[in-house]
């Protein structure tokens, strides 16, 4: 299904009763923006997966290596996914870009609750199960590169040498738009 306006996304999810979504995609494809606007429309928690980068210790080359692997799934799961599914409210310390450590900071999401499921590797196989509604976030070529230039100034290299890259790797290996119940376009 594509080609959806966020007024008929809401509508689609409120006809079909999801509870738990997830939005991956390209970055700069307005997944933050997406799961912002499902969270005013219908009351949704938004988890980040930003919050579950590797910490420095985690950064090996064997899991840069994986697809996907750029991103602690396990602690996600472990600390989040799974007790959240089995009707437990949760914790945890979102990873900081400061300290490139968690952070002192305490995140918490509720059992019950309707839950997006937000960014990059949020659809990796290891995670994917546990969605009622899969979204893939496209963006093309072009207006990925002029959002990234605006959002991210000098860092912008980085995305274009190191992270889109690897989740285009992570994209092609894992099928991941092939698994997505719905593609949004964003450009």
């Amino acid at each position: 299904m594509t080609g959806m306006n966020t007024n008929e996304l809401v509508d689609y999810i409120q006809r079909n009763g999801a509870k738990w979504i997830a939005i991956d995609g390209r970055c700069g494809s307005g997944k933050t923006t997406l799961a912002a606007c499902l969270r005013e429309a219908l009351g949704a928690q938004v988890i980040h997966m930003d919050d579950f980068y590797l910490r420095l210790e985690q950064r090996t080359k064997e899991r840069y290596r994986e697809p996907g692997g750029n991103v602690d799934r396990e602690r996600f799961l472990s600390e989040v996914l799974e007790p959240l599914r089995k009707g437990s409210d949760v914790s945890w310390h979102p990873f900081s870009h400061l300290t490139m450590s968690l952070s002192n900071e305490v995140k918490m999401a509720f059992a019950g609750v309707l839950t997006v499921v937000e960014g990059s590797y949020s659809l990796h196989p290891d995670l994917r199960w546990a969605y009622d509604l899969k979204i893939f976030s496209d963006i093309s070529p072009e207006e990925q590169r002029k959002r990234i230039l605006a959002r991210n100034g000098a860092n912008a290299p980085m995305f274009f040498e190191r992270w889109i890259p690897l989740e285009e790797l992570y994209f092609e290996k894992m099928g991941i738009r092939d698994h997505a119940d719905i593609i949004v376009r964003n450009d």
